[in-house]
């Protein structure tokens, strides 16, 4: 990436993104069976194959819980924002084309790396825009385990009379 003006928490305005630019996430987070537990737990998700070893021993194929693929989901988001979005996000828009194309078991290490895919000046507020972000997590051998477009509403950089006031 060339060189962008960061907001003092860190995130990147709206101006400094550009189409094409792939940050590699410094990041990277080993799953827990804790973080399986607790997760599941707080979204009431009662799916054995996240939460019942025994199930998963016994009645599937991988012989474990797999990682919840929502916490998968959040945890990739989340690994990003600290280089992306951090103070200079107004809200997501949306996400699309999430997948989970391997599974993600406790123990396993995840990192992560954003593409800028699409960039668009705000139609209605000209101190925004919308940024369209490509996320991927990948465990600790290569494999693509989530990926998803993500449309974030994002800050201008501030108008000089704005950053002096």
């Amino acid at each position: 990436m060339a060189e962008v003006r960061r907001h003092k928490r860190g995130g990147i305005y709206f101006d400094d993104f550009h189409v094409g630019d792939v940050i590699e996430h410094g990041l990277t987070r080993t799953v827990t069976q804790m973080d399986n537990m607790l997760f599941s737990n707080m979204t009431l998700n009662a799916q054995p194959l996240h939460i019942d070893a025994h199930f998963c021993a016994t009645e599937t194929e991988w012989g474990k819980p797999l990682m919840n693929s929502l916490f998968t989901l959040g945890l990739m988001i989340g690994i990003s924002v600290n280089d992306t979005t951090l103070g200079t996000t107004i809200g997501n828009l949306g996400m699309t084309d999430v997948t989970f194309p391997a599974p993600l078991f406790e123990g396993d290490t995840i990192n992560c790396i954003t593409e800028i895919v699409g960039k668009r000046e705000s139609r209605s507020r000209p101190d925004a825009g919308i940024v369209e972000f490509q996320h991927r997590a990948y465990k600790q051998d290569g494999t693509l385990v989530a990926q998803c477009r993500r449309q974030a509403f994002m800050r201008k950089y501030p108008a000089p009379e704005a950053i002096t006031a």
